[in-house]
């Protein structure tokens, strides 16, 4: 049968919370391979919460369905502070980025208390603020950035990933909202090594089965390259 949609493929859930710093419990779940130890790890952070952004925004909901089993990725969603869905609301309130610092942190310590392999940040939107204000303080491969807006991102510390050795991979939609594929291009320059994509067609919510093929596509060649091509199929033909 056709993998589409919110299609969720075998994996092994497990609902979990996250402790911070300053003392707040969040809520997420972790996805792992069914009967694979997983051979990498992606870390999302989802869109802004003050807009709709949540764990269940659907290409980290999607990620988390499909990459475990396609991919032999471990997948952790999470809630930031104040942010509710059906899994429930975590503590605090919104902080505009700032505070949201503890609750990256928080989901990087789960990472190392279960010994989970060569993680990566996977931001989408606002996300994508968090992994780079926040990212190289953390023991990752690399970070991913879906449709970044850079609003909160200052030029300085996007600069500061060119004196880092870990990966910055940029998709950005053609059709883009906040920042288009020229104009990333400008942005990201500060950083050499870069991969900046432009997705022809590309809008900033990823709507439609190809958009988010497309995204799955993408972080799986980052990851885990030798997991490509996805299977369409479930089960695999």
């Amino acid at each position: 049968m056709e993998i589409r949609g919110p299609r969720e493929l075998p994996a092994r859930r497990e609902d979990v919370e996250l402790r911070t710093e300053d003392g707040l419990r969040l809520v997420g779940e972790l996805a792992l391979p069914e009967s694979r130890p997983p051979v990498a790890t992606v870390v999302t952070l989802h869109p802004l919460p003050t807009h709709g952004g949540f764990m269940d925004s659907h290409i980290l909901r999607k990620a988390a369905c499909r990459l475990p089993a396609l991919a032999d990725l471990a997948v952790l969603r999470f809630n930031t502070r104040g942010t509710a869905s059906p899994r429930g609301r975590s503590d605090g309130s919104f902080d505009g980025g700032a505070a949201e610092r503890h609750d990256v942190a928080a989901a990087m310590d789960l990472v190392r208390e279960r010994g989970l392999p060569r993680p990566w940040l996977v931001g989408w939107s606002f996300g994508t603020e968090l992994a780079l204000k926040y990212g190289r303080e953390h023991d990752i491969e690399g970070v991913i950035l879906l449709s970044p807006p850079l609003h909160r991102a200052t030029d300085e510390e996007v600069a500061a990933w060119a004196q880092d050795h870990r990966r910055v991979v940029v998709l950005v939609p053609e059709l883009d909202d906040y920042l288009r594929p020229a104009e990333a291009a400008e942005r990201f320059a500060a950083i050499p090594d870069a991969q900046v994509i432009a997705v022809d067609g590309g809008r900033h919510l990823w709507v439609g089965e190809s958009q988010t093929r497309r995204v799955m596509d993408e972080i799986v060649a980052a990851v885990n390259p030798a997991a490509l091509p996805l299977p369409r199929e479930w089960p695999p033909a």
